[in-house]
């Protein structure tokens, strides 16, 4: 079945929560301009607000409006856009206008240009990133497929149709300015 971009972008201007598949699991993920939206991800999957969120773009362009990209070494630029497209999060200094309910209790926000397919038409049609936690109840294991999205979560979030990527387990967490390793 195709997927019908014009309704699941118009449900994200509207503030809702979608869940879509990404390179390892499946994602929810929403506006992450939209405080309400952002806090309705929160409660739904149960997650400690300090903790922060990922955002997933078709682009470093799109992210940049989020990001102090000239506080990022010129050398560590290279490695961190030299992963990108593809299944690797970086974390990067955070604007200062970056709110508390999509950074969490940090000073950075946490970044992926994704190579997957579909993440990457979303976000083209949308034109901006999107947040992107795995689809799950905090402490639980990331789902898998669509129906099971719809088995645990029901009408709380819009899924969109289509296979995860083939990792094996969430994507590798970085962080930008030193290079160390976060999540294997």
């Amino acid at each position: 079945m195709p997927i019908m971009y014009d309704a699941v972008i118009e449900h994200l201007q509207n503030g809702g929560l979608i869940a879509y598949p990404t390179e390892a699991v499946f994602g929810l993920g929403c506006d992450p301009d939209n405080e309400e939206a952002v806090r309705a991800l929160l409660a739904l999957k149960e997650r400690d607000p300090a903790k922060g969120l990922i955002i997933v773009a078709a682009s470093y362009s799109q992210a940049i409006k989020y990001i102090r990209d000239k506080d990022i070494p010129q050398d560590r630029r290279f490695a961190v856009l030299s992963r990108w497209p593809g299944p690797v999060t970086w974390v990067m200094p955070a604007k200062a206008d970056v709110p508390d309910w999509l950074k969490g209790q940090h000073d950075s926000l946490a970044v992926r240009v994704s190579d997957h397919p579909l993440v990457r038409n979303l976000c083209f049609e949308y034109g901006k990133p999107l947040v992107s936690t795995s689809c799950n109840k905090a402490g639980e294991p990331p789902l898998m497929t669509a129906d099971a999205v719809r088995q645990h979560f029901g009408d709380a979030v819009l899924v969109v149709e289509g296979e995860v990527g083939g990792l094996d387990k969430p994507t590798p967490i970085f962080d930008a300015i030193t290079g160390a390793q976060f999540r294997e």
